[in-house]
């Protein structure tokens, strides 16, 4: 299976992304990779506009075996779609820096700008749960993984890597 990263600089060394370099992301601190060239191609551009200010950026290929989820060396967390329990996943992981799960490996939608509203819409109480999960349903998300600590790293074998602009 391929996976993609989107960013300023070739990544051919995944590295685990430290809260402080980064953000309180959607899944914890680690590495991001999609199955969606797409999705990598406007992490790149993002990474590039808001960070470096520059006129282009990269995606980068990766490897990982086909059963990746499924090998038994790793804890994995699958979240399928948009649920509760992935909203309070996601909740913890973006507003609790303390927060730490034991996962090596986390797969699940992307919250995306639209996800991000309607999250901001549940967490000032505006929404509750029921009304949450319905208006998630509604969009089309593109999937994430998280490479959450050094074992699952090693799974990802750098294939190349092409500039965008």
């Amino acid at each position: 299976m391929i996976l993609y990263h989107g960013s300023m600089v070739v990544v051919d060394k995944p590295r685990i992304i430290a809260r402080a370099e980064g953000r309180g992301a959607d899944f914890g601190v680690g590495f991001y990779t999609t199955s969606s060239y797409e999705q990598a191609v406007r992490w790149g551009h993002i990474r590039q506009q808001n960070l470096a200010m520059t006129t282009s950026g990269f995606v980068s290929y990766f490897e990982v075996p086909d059963n990746l989820l499924k090998l038994p060396d790793l804890l994995v967390r699958r979240f399928m779609h948009a649920s509760r329990a992935w909203l309070h996943f996601v909740h913890e992981n973006r507003s609790n820096p303390q927060f730490e799960h034991p996962y090596d490996i986390v797969k699940g939608p992307v919250a995306n700008d639209r996800v991000y509203a309607t999250l901001t819409l549940w967490e000032g109480g505006f929404y509750d749960e029921e009304q949450t999960i319905r208006q998630l349903k509604t969009f089309k998300l593109v999937d994430q993984y998280l490479f959450h600590t050094e074992k699952a790293l090693d799974y990802l074998r750098f294939l190349k890597a092409e500039e965008i602009r």
